[in-house]
């Protein structure tokens, strides 16, 4: 069994609670989630079985989309609607949809962050949550994102109220915090904020109608119709420049060998090499040896030797 499963992420669970499950469902260990998704968060999770897992890496690195709703008037310190109120503003709000438009617009392209105190990024070996949990506070790394768009969805003309609440559409490179964006909406609006909800609608290549529950996988899994279902490791290396070889250099690829580099590497960092459409490795440029390009990934199964 080997590919990627698209799954549908219910509410409630942990990405590492959904490969466990699976594991069980599929009978194999050989499971693995492309990115973690945290339990108040549903959506989309592609999910690596067998030989895929190899390439979990490369869908964590594609695009996602997400849905999100913002809410003005109340910050938590877990920047969502989960963690404790930390401040809160009750004054009779008044916002034109120009406003919200401007600081979307701001919040588009190549912005800064820094991730919330309750997260799973690293400082000095620990994550950061571990501080949190103890009270402590750290020095958190700034750092780059990439928002491609950001739109307000059923926009209204005005928005007033205590608490104002708007939905936003989020296309973005990886380790954007969305929530961490709410914050930074309602920083631009002058107001403290939290993201209320979080729907992933898009990871890499899938989509919501790609995707499966839990409870529908364990359904084509009694039917024998799981490796039907399973989408081509190949999906995640739509990233890759790719190269179909002859029947002469498949021979030396297959078996994994170091190489003089191929004239794709004048412009490339790495390749994709298929035969018959299917990957059989990805090679770089040698880190030691100029000239020479050697194997970062093998995909065994892919190759039929006798050729």
């Amino acid at each position: 069994m080997n590919g990627i499963l698209p799954l549908w992420k219910e509410k409630g669970m942990t990405s590492h609670d959904c490969v466990f499950k699976l594991r069980k469902i599929l009978g194999t260990k050989k499971v693995g989630h492309t990115g973690t998704l945290d339990p108040s968060v549903e959506g989309v999770l592609p999910i690596c079985i067998g030989q895929a897992t190899k390439v979990a890496e490369y869908i964590t690195d594609m695009g996602k989309e997400y849905v999100a709703v913002v809410s003005i008037g109340t910050s938590t310190e877990t920047e969502d609607a989960d963690g404790a109120v930390v401040q809160t503003d009750s004054s009779h709000k008044t916002i034109n949809v120009t406003d919200i438009e401007k600081a979307l617009q701001k919040l588009t392209g190549d912005i800064t962050q820094i991730p919330p105190m309750y997260s799973a990024v690293k400082v000095n070996g620990r994550k950061l949550y571990e501080y949190a949990r103890q009270g402590i506070e750290v020095e958190r790394p700034i750092r780059t994102v990439s928002i491609h768009e950001l739109e307000l969805i059923n926009p209204e003309t005005v928005y007033s109220g205590q608490e104002i609440t708007f939905k936003i559409r989020i296309s973005c490179g990886k380790g954007t915090y969305i929530r961490t964006l709410a914050v930074q909406i309602g920083e631009l609006l002058g107001y403290p904020a939290h993201m209320a909800s979080l729907v992933r609608t898009i990871s890499g290549t899938y989509s919501q109608s790609d995707c499966r529950t839990l409870a529908e996988i364990a359904e084509l899994k009694q039917e024998d119709k799981i490796q039907s279902f399973l989408k081509p490791l190949e999906d995640a290396l739509l990233d890759f420049p790719s190269l179909e070889i002859s029947d002469e250099l498949y021979t030396k690829i297959a078996d994994g060998q170091v190489l003089e580099e191929h004239s794709i590497f004048q412009k490339e960092q790495a390749v994709v090499f298929t035969y018959n459409k299917k990957a059989i490795a990805i090679y770089i440029k040698h880190p030691t040896k100029p000239g020479l390009m050697k194997p970062d990934k093998m995909f065994p199964l892919n190759i039929v030797r006798g050729n």
